[in-house]
């Protein structure tokens, strides 16, 4: 199992790390066999496997359910539990709750943005914390691409350097420009890991929902769907139809 100080050589080392979410026991496997150096328990299970339309929509309950399972699932696989909206308030209730993330198998813990004083409490208590910036799912008023504008890519940019002074092992960049991430990554010594952030990033990060291509909904523009799993199900479940139908 890699280490956020593992994660953080293969920087140095110019090797790229492979990250994708998984949000049960079975996908787990499927990631840890073919070799995955990061699973990520992200909050977007809301939307892949709850079916609710924001992440806003679900809390710890639901996420360390889900982050035990993967856990079990990959227990020699570097699991990252995303932090709902809210659970990271303030620093005493993010503490509380990364400890909880941790309790259940996580390795370490991601949050969005830069709460106020949260960072910084959970790094004094030796939380492992993947950063995520740029687009922010859980505060965010559209999925436009953020940095576009100078003022934007300024903000993101110091962001970056601020979590990255304060000791994030690596740090998730949201559907930024690619000149922007590839920038930042010259300019923080923590990995950055890109979903929709170029293809200069230390390395990156998908949905396996978007990856494997498991709903026929369109998938996000900075996503690569690299085999049709939906119709594969749907094809195999018409097979078992057929065979119930001909009492095979």
């Amino acid at each position: 199992m890699l280490t956020p100080e593992d994660i953080k050589a293969k920087k140095s080392k110019h090797e790229m790390i492979s990250m994708i979410t998984a949000y049960d026991f079975a996908f787990a496997k499927i990631a840890e066999a073919a070799g995955i150096d990061q699973i990520l328990v992200g909050d977007s299970l809301a939307n892949t496997m709850l079916g609710y339309k924001s992440t806003r929509e679900i809390g710890m309950t639901e996420m360390l359910i889900f982050a035990a399972a993967v856990c079990r699932g990959a227990p020699n696989t570097h699991v990252i539990g995303d932090m709902p909206y809210m659970s990271d308030k303030d620093p005493q209730t993010a503490y509380d709750n990364a400890r909880r993330f941790l309790d259940v198998g996580c390795s370490s813990i991601k949050l969005e943005g830069t709460p106020e004083g949260v960072i910084e409490f959970l790094r004094s208590k030796d939380i492992p914390v993947c950063a995520h910036l740029g687009l922010l799912p859980q505060t965010a008023e559209n999925f436009k691409q953020k940095g576009k504008t100078e003022e934007e890519a300024r903000a993101i940019e110091e962001a970056a350097k601020f979590v990255d002074g304060l000791g994030c092992f690596e740090m998730v960049l949201e559907h930024i420009p690619e000149e922007l991430g590839a920038k930042i990554t010259k300019e923080v010594s923590a990995p950055t890991i890109g979903i929709g952030g170029g293809k200069f990033t230390d390395g990156h990060v998908l949905v396996m929902h978007d990856a494997l291509g498991m709903h026929p909904n369109k998938i996000p523009p900075f996503a690569t769907k690299f085999v049709d799993m939906y119709s594969v199900g749907v094809q195999g479940v018409k097979k078992y139809i057929e065979s119930v139908k001909a009492r095979a």
